[in-house]
């Protein structure tokens, strides 16, 4: 959908962030847009919107977070609909919450719904999305795959185009929880260009100018298939298990940073976030 990168941030969430505790990434949100900023939750591919955006708004508020509003569509026609386009009207940031991502895609995709959210990023704001809304981000998304099993050739590996907010890479999320390794390994061996990016519950990606920062309690797992040599993909018996040579594998966890141009990561102790989000002990 998307042609070119945006000069905002993007808040990339594996699902079921922390809400009640310290809610590190909720309040890395909060720190990036400002407590005085606009903020609009969007509950496109939730089946309970209004429990969802309660949910949320709750947690933001607590973290002082002001003007938080709240867009729901349920259908294309919705989307075309100047009642929904002015919610998004001087908003500074959107988070997109978890469902089916589909449902995003599919009603909002070439709307002005759609071409909104990409003036906000374009302009420097900042775009969210857990579970979901973290699968849209991307220009190609995961949308369902076997799961807790090894990759098979003949494996059902439903792609589709997302919101092309972030290129150059795939995105899978509840990663380590239900057992995704299999079907994100299958997603970069039919497209090595892409990088692909595994979420765990609880766990996120900051990312701004070609780099990103890892937020939350869980780990971020990165597959870099860039120096494959070899794949049995194409060459194999539908029922054969994938074949696949010289994957690298990076974990990072709290406070690690990735640069995904040069594809390298970088250790930073995990105080160096907490003091940004002012939860550091005082000496």
């Amino acid at each position: 959908m998307r042609k070119r990168a945006g000069y905002g941030s993007l808040l990339i969430v594996g699902g079921h962030e922390d809400k009640e505790g310290d809610k590190i990434i909720l309040r890395a949100f909060v720190k990036k847009v400002g407590k005085s900023s606009k903020v609009v939750v969007a509950t496109l591919a939730s089946k309970e919107p209004r429990q969802m955006f309660d949910d949320y708004e709750t947690a933001l508020r607590g973290l002082g977070m002001r003007h938080v509003h709240h867009l729901n569509i349920e259908s294309r026609e919705e989307a075309m609909s100047e009642a929904k386009l002015r919610v998004l009207g001087d908003a500074d940031a959107v988070y997109f919450t978890g469902g089916d991502q589909l449902k995003i895609t599919s009603q909002i995709g070439d709307t002005p719904i759609y071409k909104r959210i990409c003036a906000i990023f374009d302009a420097g704001g900042l775009i969210a999305g857990s579970s979901a809304g973290a699968s849209v981000m991307s220009e190609t998304m995961m949308v369902s795959g076997d799961s807790e099993t090894t990759y098979k050739i003949k494996s059902l590996l439903q792609l589709a185009p997302g919101l092309g907010l972030l290129q150059n890479v795939i995105i899978d999320q509840h990663f380590s929880e239900r057992g995704r390794v299999g079907r994100l390994l299958g997603a970069v061996a039919q497209n090595p260009r892409m990088l692909g990016i595994g979420l765990d519950e609880d766990c996120g990606i900051l990312v701004h100018r070609g780099r990103f920062q890892v937020l939350g309690s869980n780990a971020v797992h990165v597959f870099d298939a860039g120096k494959v040599t070899f794949s049995n993909l194409t060459e194999a018996d539908p029922d054969t298990s994938l074949c696949i040579y010289g994957v690298r594998l990076h974990v990072l966890n709290q406070s690690d940073t990735f640069d995904l141009k040069a594809r390298r990561p970088h250790y930073h102790p995990e105080h160096e976030l907490k003091d940004w989000l002012g939860l550091s002990p005082k000496k």
